[in-house]
């Protein structure tokens, strides 16, 4: 039986799990296209603007036990929360260790991508040497969703500096300027603490309360505590947590934070163990919401005001995908991304996508299931389901926490949800 031929979008973590674990189970017939000129996606630390890439002073936020793959531990020597260089070397190691990169064409871009009437996808690719044309029989995009800057869009305008997070690279160039970090997820509060080493003056603008959660809980690292706990109800579960949390950090209003207005996991909690110890000592100052931007001043919705050099937004991404037909998969600002197990859409049984969701915990281990469903649907021991719309519709019924209603959370998961949900749908394929 002739082998389907598979296209995989993106060499990143979840690219390479793709790549590996097709490969390993003999879907062999594929090729996968990277924009960049090596593995690791936006792992890959690059000191200019305009492309998804790390800060130079990035760690990851989930532990090194729990955010490797299954098959390829991190080295010993790594610490809890490895750097990006330590990733990057990982992803390197582990695209050897398994000869992958014969498979990747780098410097190579998805320009367009077309549905062909026999289900097959007409492919237009970008390179150095020119355009070209591929035809495959299967789709799959890892280039996950964080790469087009969501702007927020306020009243008036600024006469200073004003860039994305997308765009922060390292805490120098703020040196001696007063800057405004606006956002309170991970790159808002991590960027505010690496500014305000170097900065006059910092302060960090959050229209609404989060979660700010310490790395380290009782010596152990924040997600291998939760995982102790993991089996409990969830009612008690998230009472645990709610009082693991008060007691470790009190309550928001004494650092000049406003209060959640949902309870823990039901936003994305934001993994931090510097901030508010930085706000203590004076070095990042809390703000409210912006209200309006007034020439070098800043609006504040509490009626404060003050002076700023520089403006930056860390107000999250938009789920975009240009190279397939307007309309077709448009997701920006959508409460909801209609998927069964964050990967199938309903009526293209030719297209995956891989690492497309926000997990409380690691993408790639998850992102590596995902890819052992696919290799199992394409080596045709496991069915595709014929009612994909009625499992997504009860999917979206009953998320795996009562999460906030918005585009933020529109791909939110449990990580131990959905890895088990995948590894039931694995439990329905025929033995080899």
């Amino acid at each position: 039986m002739k082998q389907p031929r598979i296209a995989i979008i993106g060499a990143g973590p979840s690219g390479l799990a793709a790549i590996k674990t097709l490969v390993e189970a003999g879907c062999d017939n594929l090729f996968a296209v990277e924009a960049q000129a090596e593995v690791g996606g936006n792992w890959v630390y690059r000191d200019t603007s305009g492309h998804a890439s790390v800060y130079e002073t990035t760690h990851i936020i989930s532990s090194r036990r729990l955010s490797q793959y299954s098959d390829y531990p991190m080295p010993r020597s790594y610490p809890d929360f490895p750097s990006h260089r330590q990733l990057l070397d990982y992803f390197r190691g582990y695209a050897a260790e398994f000869g992958l990169e014969r498979f990747i064409r780098f410097n190579t871009r998805l320009e367009h991508a077309t549905l062909e009437a026999d289900g097959r996808w007409r492919l237009l690719l970008l390179a150095p040497e020119g355009p070209s044309e591929e035809i495959v029989d299967r789709l799959i995009v890892c280039s996950g969703h964080h790469w087009k800057p969501n702007w927020p869009d306020y009243p008036g305008t600024f006469d200073g500096e004003i860039l994305h997070a997308h765009d922060y690279r390292r805490a120098e160039p703020f040196r001696d300027k007063r800057v405004l970090v606006v956002g309170g997820g991970n790159s808002a509060c991590d960027i505010a603490v690496e500014t305000s080493r170097v900065s006059a003056f910092t302060a960090i603008s959050m229209r609404r309360g989060y979660h700010i959660v310490p790395k380290v809980v009782f010596g152990l690292p924040v997600d291998i505590a939760y995982r102790k706990i993991r089996r409990l109800p969830k009612w008690l579960r998230q009472r645990v947590l709610d009082r693991m949390l008060k007691l470790l950090v009190g309550p928001y209003s004494r650092y000049g934070l406003q209060e959640p207005s949902r309870r823990i996991m039901e936003m994305h909690p934001t993994l931090n163990s510097e901030l508010l110890y930085l706000i203590r000592h004076g070095r990042v100052h809390p703000r409210v919401g912006i209200e309006r931007l007034d020439g070098e001043v800043v609006r504040f919705a509490d009626g404060g005001a003050e002076p700023f050099d520089t403006v930056i937004y860390a107000t999250g991404y938009r789920i975009s995908f240009p190279f397939f037909e307007p309309g077709l998969f448009d997701w920006e600002g959508a409460l909801d991304v209609p998927l069964y197990l964050k990967m199938m859409p309903v009526g293209y049984p030719t297209l995956d996508f891989v690492g497309l969701f926000q997990p409380i915990g690691c993408i790639w281990p998850l992102a590596e299931l995902q890819a052992r469903v696919i290799a199992a649907q394409i080596a045709g021991r496991l069915d595709r389901p014929a009612d994909i719309e009625q499992r997504i519709a009860a999917e979206q019924a009953a998320p795996h926490w009562n999460f906030e209603r918005t585009p933020r959370h529109a791909i939110e998961v449990d990580t131990y949800d959905l890895g088990d949900a995948l590894r039931r749908e694995l439990g329905r394929a025929k033995a080899a």
